[in-house]
């Protein structure tokens, strides 16, 4: 097949002729997709700023900074694509339908991003809190579209998808402020209880990170084979639970040495059937 020069020559002719005619609408589209995406981020930047002078919660602050981010990038796509004279009628119909196919795929991630308005809207923690959900503790470092990401005390970072955290049960230990701890020590038979006691208290009220209200409590917590078994529970700020839960252990059993009570160690008994 031979190529007639005359007939390449109209051909870049009719192709330069319609690039020159269209160049004026490739231009403002791009110029619009341009200045749209600074806009975006312009606009991001203002609302978020608002949003933390008016005290907004800074959880709810990144989810809808997030949310209006790719809302206005879907608008400013359209846009773009209406600018090149891409008719929008039928690209929101294939839109539309590319959606419901990726909807049907992804329900599971639907899922995870209802999950995330549910926690938004009805806040069973927020950002800073210590939670326990899935079978998970940890401190909760941000609340994204469809997972929580949560840091442990070994300072692993573990995701928990929206969805199932929204629909199963958690614990928020830091909601109320202060907690109480529930220790058990044991002592022997022979020991005095009041003088434990007295001693338990004493180690709490010299303690500055126990709480005075609500007020400690020391009592029996159950009388074994072995031992008695006293509860010690002392209260105290969450900043503070773990270093008051170690302090009493450890104060109690340097008081107890020093006041010659013994504490006595777990005793698994054992059965032994003879025939």
């Amino acid at each position: 097949m031979t190529l007639n020069p005359e007939h390449i020559a109209t051909y870049a002719e009719t192709f330069i002729k319609a690039l020159i005619d269209y160049s004026p609408k490739l231009i403002s589209a791009f110029l619009i997709l341009f200045i749209g995406l600074y806009a975006i981020r312009f606009i991001n930047r203002i609302i978020r700023k608002i949003m933390v002078k008016r005290a907004l919660d800074p959880t709810l602050t990144n989810f809808l900074s997030d949310i209006l981010l790719w809302v206005l990038r879907v608008l400013l796509f359209v846009t773009f694509i209406d600018k090149l004279g891409i008719g929008t009628s039928s690209f929101v119909a294939i839109l539309g339908a590319m959606g419901l196919a990726v909807g049907l795929s992804l329900q599971g991630s639907l899922s995870n991003f209802a999950g995330g308005m549910l926690i938004i809207v009805f806040k069973p923690f927020k950002v800073g809190d210590v939670i326990e959900a899935q079978g998970t503790i940890g401190t909760v470092h941000e609340i994204q579209i469809f997972v929580t990401k949560l840091i442990n005390s070994t300072n692993q970072t573990i995701f928990i998808p929206n969805g199932s955290l929204s629909n199963g049960t958690i614990t928020n230990y830091s909601m109320q402020g202060s907690r109480k701890a529930d220790l058990t020590i044991s002592i022997s038979y022979d020991t005095d209880i009041r003088k434990a006691k007295d001693i338990i208290l004493e180690v709490l009220n010299n303690n500055p990170k126990v709480l005075k209200m609500p007020a400690a409590d020391v009592s029996v917590k159950n009388l074994t084979d072995s031992s008695i078994q006293l509860a010690v529970r002392p209260w105290a700020k969450n900043e503070d639970f773990w270093g008051v839960y170690s302090d009493t252990l450890e104060n109690c059993k340097l008081a107890f040495d020093v006041a010659g009570i013994v504490i006595q160690p777990f005793v698994k008994e054992l059965s032994i059937n003879e025939s």
